[in-house]
């Protein structure tokens, strides 16, 4: 049986201002691609499909298009519900969706319901846990001490395990959670939010054993725990900080005797990331950023002087660019100079006022500018005297 473990689609969401719509209706094409060339079997999805609880009709539109070519490339669906998803939203028609073999999970009191598909070597059992808030499930049987990620996690996998099907029938799982033994190379950025309000809820990868592939969502750049536990990372980037990371899907084939091979496949970037550094004429003029005058762009100015309206000058050649950053050479990492504790220290209303601008251009003010702005705040200073 072959399985394509794709996740975190977040339709609806926009970069920087900028719709994504038409960016997830090419990878959705792409992924209905794959599941043809490769006579995928189900196309799994953990959690996150929408970026919103309350998604456009246009996101709807885009969804229902994506289910719709997949099943047209002959592969069955699971879908999972994430924190970013409406789980009553998503699982709506749910019953009526899996008559037409798009299989939609989001009820936690349901979680240990297999989805059972068979392939010559037997059946093997699907088992779809939707992101699980602790205070939402502590009415279920057995959850009434649930207080954190792991332990839902665990009282959702001991309750699979209740079945039976684990270790007697080859079986797959997909969650929305954050596991741990990630790669120093994931950042906090890479995923949308903490699990919990106080930090990280870390669910350790030991709660998944016996189980023959984990599909998991939540993180957006791909990530191997161990060889059946792994992260496909979001089919489109969301940060800049995903810059030059390939986007796709693993391809997952299981054997009579379960996992049998991973491999990945690659997705098309509808829009290339770059974070481009210089002054603003080198951005302007350098011919080595040609090839980025279709993406998205991040500039990072380093002139000694904060250039005007850069940004508008900026896009004159980078119609795409969305962040504007300002970091002068030879300024002090951070602006320790004008820090609240500093500030308070500095009477005179003339030294914060040099101060402040010295911090936001890198350069001290020349005496001509010292002389206007001295001026000012005397005239201010008498103004407000004479009140």
């Amino acid at each position: 049986m072959k399985l394509l473990h794709t996740s975190d689609w977040h339709i609806g969401r926009t970069f920087h201002g900028s719709s994504t719509l038409d960016a997830a209706r090419t990878v959705l094409h792409a992924i209905a691609d794959h599941a043809r060339e490769n006579k995928v079997d189900v196309v799994l999805v953990p959690g996150d499909v929408w970026d919103s609880t309350t998604p456009s009709a246009e996101a709807y539109r885009v969804l229902q298009e994506g289910f719709r070519l997949i099943r047209a490339a002959g592969a069955q669906l699971i879908v999972t519900s994430g924190n970013h998803d409406s789980a009553v939203r998503l699982g709506y028609q749910a019953e009526w969706a899996a008559a037409a073999g798009v299989h939609v999970i989001t009820d936690p009191a349901r979680l240990s319901e297999p989805v059972i598909l068979h392939d010559e070597h037997g059946p093997v059992a699907f088992f779809g846990v939707p992101y699980l808030e602790p205070l939402m499930i502590r009415h279920l049987e057995g959850a009434d001490e649930v207080r954190t990620q792991r332990q839902a996690l665990e009282w959702a996998l001991e309750r699979i395990r209740s079945t039976g099907a684990p270790g007697e029938t080859r079986s797959v799982v997909l969650a929305h959670c954050f596991a741990a033994g990630l790669s120093d190379e994931i950042r906090e950025s890479d995923f949308e939010r903490d699990i919990t309000a106080g930090g990280l809820d870390v669910v350790p990868v030991s709660c998944f054993e016996g189980t023959d592939y984990v599909a998991l969502g939540h993180i957006h750049t791909r990530a191997t725990l161990a060889p059946s536990v792994r992260y496909s990372g979001s089919p489109l980037h969301y940060s800049f900080t995903e810059a030059g990371l390939d986007r796709g899907a693993w391809l997952v084939e299981l054997d009579a005797e379960g996992l049998h091979e991973v491999t990945w496949l690659t997705l098309p970037v509808p829009r290339q990331l770059a974070v481009l550094r210089g002054t603003l004429g080198e951005l302007l003029g350098d011919a080595s950023f040609a090839k980025h005058e279709d993406s998205w762009v991040k500039a990072v100015l380093v002139d000694p002087q904060r250039p005007l309206d850069a940004m508008r000058t900026l896009q004159q050649r980078f119609p795409h660019c969305a962040v504007l950053e300002y970091a002068p050479e030879g300024a002090p990492a951070s602006s320790s100079r004008t820090s609240p504790k500093l500030v308070r220290q500095l009477r005179d209303p003339l030294q914060v006022t040099l101060r402040y601008l010295e911090d936001v251009r890198g350069a001290e003010p020349s005496p001509e500018e010292v002389a206007i702005l001295k001026r000012a705040v005397d005239e201010l200073t008498a103004e407000r005297s004479a009140r």
